[in-house]
């Protein structure tokens, strides 16, 4: 399925993604590709950064043979000739890091990215089968899905955390505040949590270039999930905090060169509208448990509004618990009395 239309608000220069084996300059110095994905978001971007003679590569999509074609398609194409002199992972997820010990093999790099990122990949991709664990199906069941539901997504809905080639033994840790030298410019490095622990982005500053990662996306807003390992966390407070600190530190008239979906202008304006979009959905979940205590799981209906597979309901409990979560830890939700052993919340 498509992503909604363009934010009509916000000032997209390039029109059209580039298409298969193709890179578009979007940037001095920077091109854009884009590599397919088997989900409902059905890409991601990746930038090659102009490096002395060479390319930088920032991230490089999920494990599968669609993805790995792209690849071929690039390396021989846009590519051609030309030496690969950094392997960058903005964060751990699949789409991102998915081909990371493939393209590090090929390449002879070692693959760049925060500790933070690095070993949440390396757990997952250690022990995939610890997400079928017991205390994992309490955490769901104790929130309110069903079993069947339950058994849906800690199988068939967490099949895409395998679609990795594996993690090198060994990467250089990123760290917030320091600064990349690539072809001859500083690009300032900033983390921030919520969608992913420990976040890379990028700004070129002398270029008004601001590589956002997943973390400021132009249509949607990333997937901000209570993880069945940390059942009580707060990822959307982390969220906001880092978006309020984004709009803080970065300039509005940076040219904003996303994860997903198109590059475009009009960073605070976009800020603003994921600050106020989460505001709502609280507002929506606190109307709802004014009403009578509920769980986590009988609110995902109360803000996703389609039907949901089994990969898509594990996504949108995670971000009902993380809004659940975030009141409670701010006392705007309270646990109500169980008398069948699930987590209820009222207003």
């Amino acid at each position: 399925m498509p992503l909604p239309p363009p934010d009509l608000d916000l000032q997209h220069p390039f029109q059209a993604p580039p298409g298969p084996g193709e890179a578009i300059e979007v940037a001095p110095g920077i091109r854009w590709a884009r590599l397919p994905l088997p989900f409902r978001l059905d890409h991601v971007n990746v930038y090659l950064i102009d490096d002395d003679g060479g390319v930088a590569i920032l991230d490089t999509g999920i494990d599968d043979r669609a993805c790995r074609g792209a690849w071929a398609k690039l390396l021989a194409g846009p590519l051609a000739g030309q030496r690969i002199t950094r392997l960058i992972v903005t964060h751990c997820h699949p789409d991102h890091v998915g081909l990371a010990k493939w393209l590090a093999d090929r390449t002879g790099l070692t693959l760049e990215t925060s500790e933070a990122e690095y070993l949440t990949a390396l757990i997952i991709h250690l022990d995939p089968g610890a997400l079928e664990a017991e205390p994992y199906r309490n955490f769901y069941e104790s929130n309110g899905l069903d079993e069947e539901t339950t058994q849906a997504v800690m199988t068939r809905g967490h099949g895409y955390l395998k679609m990795v080639s594996g993690l090198p033994a060994t990467f250089r840790r990123i760290i917030a505040g320091e600064r990349l030298r690539i072809g001859g410019r500083d690009f300032h490095v900033l983390t921030g949590g919520g969608h992913a622990p420990e976040q890379i982005m990028l700004h070129l500053v002398e270029d008004k270039v601001f590589l956002s990662a997943d973390q400021v996306l132009p249509r949607i807003s990333p997937n901000v999930a209570v993880l069945a390992r940390d059942p009580e966390g707060d990822p959307l407070g982390i969220f906001l905090r880092s978006l309020r600190a984004l709009r803080k530190r970065i300039a509005d008239d940076v040219l904003v060169l996303p994860g997903h979906d198109l590059p475009f202008y009009g960073l605070h304006r976009r800020i603003e509208a994921m600050l106020q979009h989460h505001e709502d959905r609280c507002a929506t979940l606190i109307a709802a448990c004014r009403e009578e205590p509920h769980s986590a799981a009988e609110l995902i209906p109360k803000i996703f509004h389609r039907a949901l597979d089994a990969h898509q309901t594990g996504f949108a409990f995670g971000e009902t618990l993380a809004h659940v979560n975030y009141l409670a830890r701010r006392d705007r939700l309270r646990l109500a009395e169980s008398k069948d052993g699930i987590r209820r919340f009222s207003a």
